[in-house]
C-alpha cells in the first residue's frame, strides 16, 4: 500500500526543485563552485565560508540550492589543475595528478578531462543515490536515539577524525583535542560561565565558523600554491580525445562503478572523506587490475577510479551531515554552519520537519554535477587559457576576498586579526602534518558535544551505557581505533624542498608541537577557575589532550630524522619564498589597512604585491587595485558595510561606503 504521506513529500520535494528561483540559485552556485575549483588554493571550505555571509536571511530552500550548487561541481572543476598543471585543485584531486598530468604531457589532456568530467558526473549521481536511499534505511534508527546515543555517535566520529587524517594518528587525535578546547571558547553552555575568553570581548561567542574555515584552509592554500609555482598552468592546449574519454568510462565501467561505491562508503566515514578517499580509490584500482607498470606514465585508469570516487563521496559526506549533525568533512561542517544561519536544524528534524527540504537538497546535488560536467566541457578551452595567468595576479584578489568575507562575522577590527592568527596556524599544521580537518570538525562539534555529555548523564545517569544502540557504538569505536593503528591509511609520498632551509627540521616542528601543548595546558589550568558543570568538559578533554600528547613529543624526539609532511605525490618541487615571505605581506597589508582604511589599503597592498612579484606595467597594476576598491565599494553600498576605518581618512571627507 502506498503511503500517501510520503507521495505527498515527494511531490512537495519536486515542486521546489523546478521551481525557476530554485534552478536559478542552483546555476549560481554551481558557477561559483567551478570557479572555486578551478582556483588552487580555495576548495569547498573556503567557498563556502565567503558565502554564508550572503545566504543569511534568505528563503531556505533558495540558500540550500546555493550552497549545494557551490560544492556539486567541485570535485569535477579542481581536475583543471591537477590535470594541465599537475597540482591539485583541492586535495580531493590528489591522486588524479599522477596519472592525468602525465597524460596532458603526452597531447592527452582532452582525453584525461572527458574520462575525469564524465566519471565525476556518473559518481556524483551515484553518491545522491546513495543518500536517497540512506534516508529510508536510516530514519528509524534515527528516531530510536537518544541523547546518550549521540554522545557516543559523537565520540565515534572524533575517533574517526583523528585516527585518519594527518600524517599520524596520535597527531590527529591530539589536533582534534585542540579543536574540541578551541570550540569551548566563550560561554559554557550549563553554567553561563565566560571561559578561556583571554579577557576579550570578542571571543565571548567563540570565534565564528566562518573565520575557523578560512583560517585552516582557504590561507594556507593560497600562500602554498604561491610558493609552489607562478603559473596556474604553463599550457593552454588540450589535446586530442575528448569522445575517447567517454568511450573510456563505458569500458572500464567497473572500475568506475566499483570506486564510486568506494567513494560513498569512505565519505560516509566522518573526517575521513576528501583527504584520503582519492588515494584509497587509486590504490584500490591499481592492485585489482593487470598493466599495473602503466599506472604513473599516463594511465587514464588512473584517473577514473580517484575521480568517480571523490566525486561520490559527497553524498556518502551528507549522510552523517544531514542525518545525524555530524559533519563528513571539512567543508560539511561549514555546510552545518549554513543550516543554522538559515534556521535549519541538522538530525531528526530532517526526517521529520523538513524531509522535502532534504529530497531537494539531494536531488539539487545530482543535478548541480549534471549541469557542472556539461559547463566544464563547454568551457574547458576557456578555461585551459585561464589557467595560464600567473598566480600572483589572482592571489592578491584572493586574499581580499577571504578578509572580506572573515569581515562578514562580527564586522570588526578583530575578525581580521582572528583570521590571520588561525591563517598562520593552518600554515604551519599544513607543513607540520597535522590535521586541519580534526581541529575543523573538533571545533564544530564542541558545542554540540559538551551539552550533550550534561543531557545524557542527567536524563540516564550511567545507565545510558547499557543500551543496546550504545553498546553498538562502543565496540564500533574500539574497532575504528584498532582499525586505524592496523592498517595506518595515511599516505602521501614526501617532496624535498629547495630554497627553503629547516622547515622540515626537529626543532620547528617540535617547537609547533610545544605551542598546541601550552594551549591545552592553559586550557587544563583555566579549568580549575569555574564551576563543576562549567570546567568539567575541559579538564576531561585537555586531560586526554596532555595524555596524547606526551608520547607524541616523546617520538618526535626520539626520532632519527624528522617526518617528510609536505604532500604532492613523488615530485620535487622548487619553492620561491618560505611560508613567513607571504605572512609578512599579508602584515603589510593589515599595515596599510590601518593606516587608510580597508577598502584603499586592500587597493595598495594588489597594487604593491603585483609590482614586487610580476614587475613592469604599474598602470595595469594600479587599475586592477582600483578595480579592487570598485568591488569592496559596491559590496559595502548594498550590504550596508561599514569597513574599518584608517588613521589618515579620519582627516578626509570619504564616502562612509569606502571606508570613510
Amino acid at each position: 500500500m502506498i503511503d500517501t504521506t510520503m507521495v505527498d513529500i515527494f511531490v512537495a520535494a519536486f515542486y521546489q526543485l523546478v521551481e525557476p528561483t530554485h534552478l536559478i540559485f542552483l546555476f549560481g552556485g554551481v558557477i561559483l563552485g567551478l570557479t572555486v575549483g578551478i582556483l588552487p588554493g580555495l576548495g569547498g571550505i573556503a567557498g563556502l565560508s565567503v558565502l554564508l555571509p550572503f545566504v543569511f536571511g534568505m528563503d531556505p530552500s533558495n540558500a540550500l540550492a546555493m550552497m549545494i550548487g557551490l560544492l556539486a561541481p567541485l570535485a569535477t572543476s579542481d581536475t583543471f589543475p591537477s590535470v594541465l598543471m599537475g597540482i591539485p585543485g583541492t586535495s580531493n584531486s590528489q591522486a588524479t595528478v599522477v596519472d592525468g598530468f602525465p597524460m596532458a604531457k603526452k597531447g592527452e589532456g582532452a582525453r584525461a578531462l572527458g574520462a575525469a568530467f564524465t566519471a565525476s558526473m556518473f559518481g556524483g549521481i551515484l553518491g545522491a543515490f546513495v543518500l536517497t536511499v540512506a534516508i529510508f534505511a536510516a530514519r528509524p534508527v534515527i528516531l530510536a536515539m537518544g541523547f546518550g546515543e549521540q554522545l557516543l555517535l559523537v565520540i565515534l566520529a572524533l575517533s574517526m577524525i583523528g585516527m585518519l587524517t594527518g600524517t599520524s594518528a596520535l597527531k590527529g587525535l591530539a589536533t582534534c583535542c585542540v579543536g574540541l578546547l578551541l570550540g569551548s571558547l566563550g560561554t559554557a553552555p550549563a553554567t553561563g560561565e565566560f571561559r578561556l575568553g583571554f579577557e576579550s570581548i570578542y571571543l565571548s561567542d567563540g570565534i565564528p565558523i566562518v573565520i575557523v574555515g578560512l583560517g585552516m584552509f582557504a590561507m594556507p592554500e593560497i600562500i602554498d600554491v604561491l610558493r609552489r609555482t607562478s603559473r596556474i598552468s604553463e599550457t593552454a592546449k588540450l589535446g586530442h580525445g575528448w569522445i575517447q574519454g567517454f568511450k573510456d568510462v563505458l569500458t572500464h565501467w567497473w572500475i568506475v562503478l566499483r570506486c564510486s561505491v568506494l567513494g560513498c562508503i569512505i565519505g560516509a566515514l566522518p573526517g575521513l572523506g576528501g583527504s584520503v578517499v582519492d588515494w584509497i580509490a587509486y590504490g584500490h584500482v591499481i592492485q585489482t587490475t593487470k598493466n599495473r607498470e602503466r599506472y604513473g606514465t599516463g594511465d587514464v585508469r588512473g584517473v577514473l577510479a580517484p575521480e568517480s570516487a571523490n566525486n561520490a563521496k559527497e553524498g556518502g559526506a551528507l549522510i552523517p551531515t544531514l542525518l545525524f549533525g555530524i559533519p563528513g568533512s571539512g567543508s560539511m561542517a561549514i555546510l552545518l554552519g549554513g543550516f543554522i544561519l538559515i534556521g535549519i536544524e541538522p538530525g531528526v528534524t530532517m526526517l521529520t520537519q523538513h524531509l522535502d527540504l532534504t529530497f531537494t537538497m539531494i536531488w539539487s546535488l545530482a543535478i548541480g554535477n549534471v549541469l557542472a560536467t556539461l559547463l566544464c566541457l563547454l568551457l574547458a578551452n576557456y578555461v585551459a587559457r585561464l589557467t595560464t595567468i600567473r598566480y600572483a595576479y589572482l592571489a592578491p584578489f584572493m586574499f581580499v576576498l577571504i578578509f572580506f568575507a572573515a569581515y562578514q562575522a562580527t564586522r570588526e577590527w578583530a575578525d581580521l586579526f582572528a583570521l590571520f592568527t588561525l591563517g598562520t596556524l593552518g600554515v604551519f599544521m599544513k607543513r607540520f602534518g597535522w590535521s586541519r580537518p580534526a581541529l575543523l570538525i573538533g571545533y564544530f562539534l564542541a558545542p554540540r558535544l559538551e551539552p550533550t555529555i550534561y543531557q545524557a548523564y542527567q536524563v540516564y545517569g550511567f545507565s545510558f551505557l547499557e543500551r543496546p544502540i550504545v553498546i553498538g557504538l562502543v565496540i564500533a569505536t574500539a574497532l575504528s581505533i584498532y582499525a586505524a593503528w592496523r592498517f595506518s591509511p595515511n599516505r602521501g609520498a614526501t617532496y624535498k624542498e629547495e630554497g627553503v632551509h629547516g622547515t622540515s627540521g626537529r626543532w620547528p616542528q617540535l617547537a609547533f608541537a610545544a605551542v598546541f601543548l601550552a594551549f591545552t595546558v592553559y586550557a587544563l589550568v583555566d579549568s580549575f577557575n569555574y564551576t563543576w558543570y562549567g570546567g568539567i568538559f575541559m579538564k576531561i578533554t585537555a586531560s586526554v589532550g596532555l595524555l596524547l600528547f606526551a608520547p607524541l613529543i616523546y617520538f618526535m624526539v626520539r626520532a632519527d630524522k624528522p617526518a617528510g609532511v609536505l604532500h604532492d605525490g613523488e615530485r620535487t618541487l622548487k619553492v620561491a619564498h618560505s611560508d613567513y615571505h607571504y605572512l609578512a605581506w599579508l602584515l603589510g597589508m593589515f599595515a596599510l589597512v590601518g593606516l587608510v582604511g580597508f577598502p584603499f589599503g586592500c587597493a595598495l597592498f594588489i597594487f604593491f604585491f603585483m609590482q614586487n612579484k610580476i614587475g613592469s606595467a604599474p598602470l595595469k597594476h594600479a587599475i586592477m587595485g582600483i578595480a579592487g576598491v570598485a568591488f569592496l565599494g559596491v559590496m559595502s553600498y548594498f550590504l550596508t558595510l561599514r569597513y574599518p576605518e584608517g588613521v589618515l581618512l579620519q582627516f578626509f571627507d570619504v564616502p562612509w561606503w569606502l571606508g570613510g
